[in-house]
């Protein structure tokens, strides 16, 4: 999970479901908030049966499950966008058909699987955000279905905000289809698995026996 940081002078945060106040750099403060909403995606699965983690309880086709597994595809992309330049083309049919089955998990697919996938990704992810400058120049590839056909020329600094910005999506999205399936929420998953003690205003999540809880 995100490191838990402190401001100078500040008592020690007792809040683990957000990235908590301090004093970083820009970059620091970007892969923060990136983190943060993977630490949320992450804890989506915990407690969930693989029946569970492939469930659509919305009107929409997405389950908690295709959720891990789209994060690990937009991390992978960034990862080596990050790291090799960004392709100025646009997409091709076969990178349409890698995005749309990436939103899908199909029942052959464990969601338990996915978990060892994701932290590897993850690692590498953030390292490549944490080498990046917001300032650097760079381009953007066209987005035709935006209606943008030629690259646009970008600082750094709108990627990496983009990545929060998708990123938080995609954790939402995966909150509320676990509040759908089982009504737990998100925040009290991540706060157990930090190891906060009950309180007035907190009671720890037990996993049921034979869930994910990797």
């Amino acid at each position: 999970m995100a490191a838990e940081r402190t401001a100078p002078g500040a008592a020690p945060s007792q809040e683990h479901t957000m990235y908590a106040p301090t004093q970083d750099t820009e970059i620091d403060g970007l892969v923060g908030y990136i983190d943060a909403q993977l630490d949320a995606l992450r804890a989506s699965l915990h407690g969930l049966t693989e029946e569970q983690a492939h469930a659509t309880p919305c009107r929409s086709a997405l389950s908690v499950g295709a959720l891990i597994k789209h994060s690990i595809y937009v991390m992978r992309g960034a990862t080596e966008r990050l790291t090799d330049g960004p392709r100025l083309v646009p997409p091709t049919q076969e990178g349409f058909v890698e995005f749309e089955d990436s939103t899908r998990l199909g029942q052959d697919e464990s969601a338990a699987a996915l978990l060892p996938v994701f932290d590897a990704t993850r690692e590498d992810y953030l390292a490549a955000l944490r080498a990046t400058n917001p300032a650097a120049p760079s381009q953007e590839p066209p987005a035709p279905w935006a209606g943008i056909t030629e690259p646009m020329p970008i600082l750094q600094r709108y990627y990496l905000v983009h990545q929060v910005e998708e990123l938080a999506r995609h954790a939402g999205h995966a909150e509320i289809i676990r509040e759908q399936i089982d009504g737990v929420t998100i925040p009290e998953i991540l706060m157990t698995l930090s190891g906060q003690g009950p309180s007035a205003f907190f009671s720890p999540y037990e996993a049921p026996a034979g869930t994910i809880t990797g």
